[in-house]
């Protein structure tokens, strides 16, 4: 056993400082970015936001909205062949902008080779909790020699180390994020996790030495924090809570007893999302995901609007004209105690 007693940080813990600026707008401000994948040698263009790959915001009504703004979805692994073959005869167009999603045992194998032939997607998502497991290094391997010219994005990891080996064996983005999530219980049950940013600026910084990519994956609850993302390093922004409740999310509206309307919404590793895929919670596992309700908000287009507008107003205030630039232009500063307690306030009261 030993103690890192060097700081880590989350987003709570920073802002960003504001610099003198030339911009007349946030409409000067470009959210798009181009990459080239280091394997597949492919390019995209779009902005480098991901729905993420949980029932209830991976769907494919939310990639229809995304795309519309050329934002990512990153479709459920229970997404059915027909439901894939459907999308892709009616939505083309959309379909660089969405990932299949994917797990590590040999029926996900399967039904991903399955997918992938019948609707040529680009791209591809290797989701695990733990991506520091040898059998997880070992199908990036895999997928990618299976799928040479796919992209493919795999995690997640924290560490800058894992973060090179899952590069190396073939992964283009790899996730970042151990336990951040809004319906995540990983650090409480289990108390393995790691700061959020720390996360990203150690790992963005593996990566880009590779001419990899990382994708901040959990733990934004505003566009702020979207924002501070893209300053540590992050090339994505993956966003589960900040999604959900919407038309284009999975899951009735209901009316609770207190008169407002809702939606479920739940970590992939609850139980009750065990119980709706598998039938039970293994007995080797616990649960280490919870479920909530939140409140029905309508379309999805609002809160696109509102998430881009605010990031597009980081970029102002730090003089940054591209999305690109963001990271180069910030200065981070601590916060205090006490500010972090009102944040944390403020973000339970609303």
């Amino acid at each position: 056993m030993r103690i890192e007693e060097d700081i880590k940080l989350d987003f709570k813990d920073v802002l960003i400082r504001p610099k003198r600026s030339t911009l007349r707008s946030r409409a000067d401000v470009n959210l798009t970015r181009e990459y080239t994948f280091l394997h597949p040698n492919q390019k995209w263009q779009g902005v480098p936001i991901i729905a993420s790959n949980m029932d209830h915001t991976g769907t494919f009504a939310m990639a229809k909205a995304l795309a519309q703004h050329k934002l990512l979805t990153a479709i459920h692994k229970f997404a059915t062949l027909n439901e894939w073959k459907t999308f892709a005869q009616k939505n083309r167009s959309s379909l660089p902008h969405v990932f299949v999603t994917a797990g590590s045992n040999t029926a996900d194998f399967k039904n991903l080779c399955t997918i992938i032939k019948a609707t040529n997607c680009p791209n591809i998502c290797l989701d695990i909790a733990n991506g520091y497991s040898q059998h997880f290094v070992d199908l990036v391997k895999k997928v990618r020699h299976t799928f040479p010219k796919k992209v493919i994005m795999a995690g997640n990891v924290v560490t800058g180390e894992m973060t090179e080996e899952l590069i190396l064996s073939g992964a283009d983005i790899v996730k970042i994020g151990i336990g951040p999530g809004s319906v995540c219980i990983t650090r409480k049950k289990t108390g393995v996790g790691y700061p959020q940013l720390s996360a990203i600026i150690e790992c963005a910084d593996a990566a880009h030495g590779l001419r990899g990519l990382v994708c901040a994956d959990g733990g934004c609850t505003t566009s702020g924090d979207i924002a501070k993302a893209f300053a540590a390093g992050a090339d994505f922004v993956m966003l589960g809570g900040m999604l959900a409740g919407h038309d284009e999310c999975d899951g009735e509206v209901f009316v609770a007893d207190d008169g407002q309307s809702y939606k479920r919404f739940y970590g992939m590793s609850s139980a009750e999302a065990m119980f709706k895929y598998h039938g039970k919670i293994a007995d080797y596992r616990a649960s280490e995901g919870k479920s909530i309700n939140i409140p029905y908000r309508g379309t999805v287009e609002q809160t696109i609007l509102d998430i881009l507008g605010g990031v597009r107003s980081a970029c102002t205030y730090v003089g940054a004209r591209r999305l690109k630039e963001l990271s180069k232009c910030t200065t981070f500063i601590r916060v205090t105690q006490q500010l972090n307690e009102i944040f944390t306030s403020f973000e339970v009261n609303n």
